[in-house]
């Protein structure tokens, strides 16, 4: 259900990209705003595990440094059937978790101090499971195209707003004949359609929460250890705000870093927490022994 929405929702962007193309300069314009969204996008896919982990001040640690979280990884990543990706620690007593890398052979899980301090051992297996689910789902990749096309389509909206403020719509609509009906849809498609398009791309973002809940509850062979771990880190992110938060890396994490997620649902790169945990046990039962 979770993949048949995320394709829903990616249809939608390509709708409302084509119709920005189309009403502001044809197909070539929503050709070249898309080129120049992939093109952006492209460079951050390729080197988002260096980026992010390096934003963050990660450190890779060895199996001899941490033998309990690298075992931990190395056994749900052969149950996924996954390369075992590289283990990072993030020197932050919040506690949270993200997966990074552009697929799976080239992947990294990144745990805070905090997590680590705050969760037993079947929470911590729920949790890695979950961002293990991620690099499966190939989530990072599906992120980067919903981006490439929001992207694209504000970038057509800029421009055509300072095409309006240099006089462009006006010659335009000149040329069209005068139609007052073509500059008005023109102004709302400016203002509508970058909102939308943000819009669409976080119901992407928590739709693949989801489907990430889902395969890490089969991955780990049961929905309890992260249906704890979410319970416990949704107060312990209250209590100990992440220092390295960010808008542009907030989708990436297991919770939501930033505390203005939970305040407009719409606008958060995470389904709210007790949807999570409700979804989760009612896995309960239907995942083979």
């Amino acid at each position: 259900m979770n993949s048949l929405k995320t394709a829903f929702l990616m249809t939608g962007l390509m709708a409302l990209l084509w119709g920005m193309g189309m009403l502001f300069g044809g197909p070539q314009m929503a050709v070249v705003m898309l080129c120049v969204g992939l093109a952006i996008n492209f460079f951050s896919f390729w080197f988002s595990d260096k980026i992010v982990l390096a934003m963050h001040g990660a450190r890779e640690v060895a199996p001899r440094q941490e033998p309990e979280v690298y075992a931990i990884v190395q056994r749900l990543a052969g149950r996924a059937g996954i390369p075992t990706p590289r283990v990072y620690i993030i020197p932050d007593s919040s506690p949270n978790a993200f997966a990074t890398g552009r697929n799976p052979s080239h992947a990294a899980v990144a745990f805070t101090d905090g997590i680590l301090n705050l969760l037993d051992e079947n929470e911590v297996e729920g949790v890695t499971a979950h961002e293990l689910a991620h690099i499966k789902n190939r989530d990072i990749l599906i992120g980067t195209l919903a981006a490439a096309f929001a992207g694209a389509i504000m970038m057509i909206a800029s421009i055509q707003r300072w095409s309006l403020f240099w006089g462009g719509m006006g010659r335009d609509n000149n040329r069209r004949g005068g139609n007052p009906l073509t500059l008005v849809l023109a102004l709302i498609a400016m203002i509508v359609a970058p909102l939308a398009a943000m819009l669409i791309q976080m119901a992407i973002s928590r739709s693949r929460e989801y489907l990430a809940d889902e395969t890490g509850a089969r991955i780990a062979g049961s929905p309890d250890g992260l249906a704890s771990a979410l319970a416990r880190l949704r107060e312990g992110v209250t209590r100990r705000p992440f220092q390295h938060a960010h808008p542009a890396t907030a989708h990436m994490y297991i919770v939501a870093p930033l505390s203005g997620d939970s305040l407009f649902s719409l606008f958060s790169t995470h389904p709210p927490l007790e949807e999570r945990i409700r979804r989760l046990r009612g896995l309960r039962g239907t995942l083979p022994a």
